[in-house]
């Protein structure tokens, strides 16, 4: 799910994550104001101890895909980020500071608690919405001009990438997404270029020396209206029977896109 505001376009997943500490940390700082006393420090040091957390163990997890690429350590715009350890720290450090801070200890375990629950709630929502969309049944030309319909792709789970060659965080993830094509026979990758005509498409190519397979042609963009994909870079994951399993609005790392293939292959 994107949501859009005005000429942003935001993954759901980030709209989350920012609920979750606006939110959260709101409920407390109001719980605190009642009581006369202050625990916004105390709040943000939670909320900054969880997020270190929860990258560190990303991290950790995909530590030889961030190998290759160490310039991608502290950028979270990647989303790389383990939930389940970031609320895990968000409750030690909520416990230490409560003990030590008892006048701000009903403020501390209100905030962590509301925020778990913002995080659970707001994630079936995005479930919910996600939930049975299909393949779009558009039809899109090949480099040659043929039409190809996008359910000819069909039978194995599928990788569904809108990029045109204009986009600078396409041309970003798009080596990422040309070796796991490379190595993933188990899954079905697509490049669909957004308005762009096959001339500009073979020449960028070529000059970024790609070997990619299925780049097909999207000229009026009817797949991301289909697929309410209102910026690029979108990538859809689809089971094998054509569902939508997961979606990500922006650029993918390495190590975003190998987590989004592990979901992929456990929905077949």
């Amino acid at each position: 799910m994107t949501v859009t505001l005005g000429p942003l376009a935001l993954p759901g997943q980030l709209l989350v994550i920012f609920a979750t500490i606006i939110i959260g940390s709101a409920i407390g700082n109001r719980v605190a104001a009642r009581s006369g006393v202050k625990a916004e420090g105390s709040l943000w040091l939670i909320i900054a101890g969880a997020i270190l957390v929860a990258r560190i163990v990303f991290v950790a997890r995909y530590w030889p895909l961030y190998a290759e690429e160490p310039w991608r350590l502290p950028d979270l715009r990647d989303g790389g980020l383990a939930p389940v350890a970031g609320f895990a720290a968000a409750v030690v450090i909520g416990t230490l500071l409560a003990w030590r801070r008892a006048e701000q200890r009903a403020a501390i375990v209100i905030a962590v608690w509301a925020a778990i629950f913002i995080w659970i709630g707001g994630n079936g929502l995005l479930r919910m919405a996600n939930e049975r969309q299909v393949l779009p049944g558009v039809t899109l030309t090949d480099l040659d001009g043929r039409a190809v319909p996008l359910a000819s792709f069909a039978g194995k789970p599928m990788v569904v990438n809108l990029w045109a060659s204009w986009c600078p965080p396409c041309r970003r993830e798009m080596p990422a997404l040309g070796k796991a094509q490379r190595e993933a026979s188990d899954l079905n990758f697509v490049f669909v270029n957004q308005g762009e005509d096959s001339a500009a498409v073979r020449a960028y190519l070529k000059a970024e020396g790609l070997p990619l397979r299925n780049v097909v042609l999207d000229p009026g963009g009817e797949l991301a209206k289909a697929a309410g994909a209102p910026g690029l870079p979108t990538t859809l994951f689809f089971d094998a029977n054509g569902i939508l399993v997961d979606k990500r609005m922006g650029e993918v790392s390495s190590a975003t896109l190998a987590e989004h293939l592990t979901v992929l292959r456990g929905k077949r």
